[in-house]
């Protein structure tokens, strides 16, 4: 891809020189080799002067203010407000991407932020945490590394919600800043499906990805799974991706069965039927995953979190918000006094204001 009419942005940190004068960027299990005026598939990414850059540092091109759960993450500070950003461009390809006009834009564009600028608008309205998200995170990952650190000393916490193709030398990165993961396979990593709908020949790097950062890291990690009807709700292949989180990351690590609506490419799929993803659930609780949810079903009674020892209802949420709290000061069930693996506590019960779209 040439590029044109765009600002330096920052030269990267993430790549490798090769031979034929190229450059090979390591942000991404791609690993684009790039020529000299070119960019990468991700649209963000390009090499000037034989210098690989980051083109998109520091140009927002959305900020919201959200609830945690709305990443969704249900077992790392739940309760907080998150400072959601992303810049345009992505590594993937998917053909339902419901931030399409971000993701797949491919120009340069956004509201100039440094990360001193970033830790400043999550100060101002009291966030507790910032979101990488919206796009794939990897490809900015110097900006992100960058904002992490500053948001680090102002006693800030770092999420990346990812697709998790990511590398070892991008992983190396997130050392420095990330403190929680949500990595969302699509379609339960199928073969087939990753390769029709998403534009990459396989899933093994996301499973890598999530086993390295498993055993090299203190990174919280929780999994979602986008339930496709019709093409990409396959129960063997959930119950592949089930066992694998089950044996490599342990029975404790939440997942998320996520409704599918039309969107993009795919208006002609129906939204997923609340049945498949309640098949899904019992594929993962057969499987022994102690904590496993179905989200974009507002009302669902598998929202909630539920003592794996006794069955009561530990946290009961409404959508995004958390209604109830039946965890006691060390986050055991306070009936039969079971350890529920949830860092951290809500400062507040109940409906939360509504959150705030900061830019677009």
């Amino acid at each position: 891809m040439q590029f044109s009419n765009v600002t330096l942005g920052k030269e990267a940190e993430l790549f490798k020189i090769v031979g034929d004068n190229r450059i090979k960027c390591t942000a991404c299990a791609r690993y684009c080799q790039i020529p000299n005026g070119k960019i990468g598939l991700c649209g963000v990414r390009g090499v000037l002067d034989n210098k690989l850059f980051l083109f998109s540092y520091g140009k927002v091109i959305s900020g919201n203010i959200d609830p945690i759960e709305k990443k969704p993450v249900s077992h790392y500070m739940p309760g907080t407000s998150i400072y959601s950003i992303a810049t345009t461009g992505c590594n993937w390809l998917c053909k339902y991407c419901q931030n399409y006009d971000i993701s797949q834009r491919r120009k340069i564009e956004g509201i100039e932020l440094s990360p001193h600028g970033v830790i400043e608008m999550a100060k101002k309205y009291r966030v507790e945490g910032i979101a990488y998200t919206y796009n794939e995170p990897s490809i900015f990952m110097e900006f992100a590394k960058d904002c992490g650190v500053e948001a680090h000393k102002n006693n800030i916490f770092n999420i990346f919600v990812s697709n998790g193709y990511l590398t070892p030398e991008s992983i190396d990165l997130t050392k420095q800043f990330l403190d929680c993961i949500t990595v969302d396979f699509k379609g339960s990593g199928e073969q087939n499906f990753v390769r029709k709908f998403i534009g990459i020949p396989s899933s093994d790097p996301i499973f890598q990805t999530i086993k390295e950062i498993k055993n090299s890291t203190k990174i919280h990690i929780e999994i979602t799974d986008l339930i496709v009807p019709e093409v990409g709700d396959d129960l063997f292949a959930a119950r592949k991706l089930c066992k694998f989180i089950h044996d490599e990351l342990g029975d404790d690590t939440p997942i998320h069965f996520l409704r599918f609506h039309p969107d993009y490419k795919m208006m002609q799929f129906p939204s997923t039927p609340t049945e498949t993803l309640e098949k899904h659930y019992e594929v993962a609780k057969t499987e022994g995953l102690k904590y496993v949810y179905i989200g974009n079903v507002p009302g669902h009674k598998l929202e909630h979190t539920y003592c794996p020892e006794c069955g009561m209802i530990v946290v009961q949420r409404l959508g995004f918000d958390i209604v109830s709290w039946n965890l006691d000061i060390k986050n055991r069930c306070k009936k039969c006094s079971y350890p529920i693996a949830i860092t951290g506590k809500p400062k507040k019960i109940g409906i939360r204001n509504r959150f705030k779209i900061l830019m677009n």
